[in-house]
């Protein structure tokens, strides 16, 4: 049987687990453009400045351990020609990947998204990351562009691509 796990918005009081999780993605140094994840003080602020149309989903097991998060951020805060449109972070610790938690979270953040308005969803990731790739695919996102030589994290560069997700089709 499964390890159960439940989904619900991030608060104030996880994020010491946010920051947890996305500290083991940062040092595997593969699967995210962010060189150095944030403090647990760094990821309570953010958590605090998000809009109302803004948001961070977790995954807590059994045990009340965060053990995925993902991110829905205004694409731009200052353009309201892209109002419309938000971009999405996934970030899954290694002994709860390919076990649907991140399907699962986009569940969650697909609603959310369009209760708040968001008609377009936008993703960006290192072409390298093969798995992510195809998760996003899986999900329905399309790729659309790629940024050539985008990232460099230990003297190695990578491509990002872009991939985005119309959710009124």
């Amino acid at each position: 049987m499964p390890e159960a796990y439940e989904i619900r918005r991030a608060t104030e009081r996880d994020a010491e687990g946010v920051a947890r999780v996305l500290h083991e993605v940062v040092s595997e140094r593969v699967h995210s453009a962010i060189d150095r994840a944030w403090t647990a003080e760094e990821q309570r602020s953010y958590l605090k400045s998000l809009s109302g149309r803004e948001a961070v989903h977790v995954a807590v097991d059994g045990s009340a351990l965060v053990i995925g998060c993902q991110t829905l951020d205004a694409y731009s805060s200052v353009l309201h020609s892209m109002a419309h449109v938000a971009q999405v972070g996934t970030f899954i610790v290694p002994s709860w990947r390919g076990r649907g938690v991140g399907a699962t979270l986009f569940q969650t953040t697909r609603q959310f998204a369009l209760s708040v308005g968001y008609r377009k969803l936008v993703i960006q990731v290192r072409a390298s990351n093969a798995s992510a790739l195809s998760f996003y695919c899986r999900l329905g996102f399309v790729e659309c562009g790629r940024l050539r030589r985008q990232v460099v994290i230990d003297a190695r560069d990578d491509d990002e691509i872009i991939l985005e997700m119309f959710l009124n089709v």
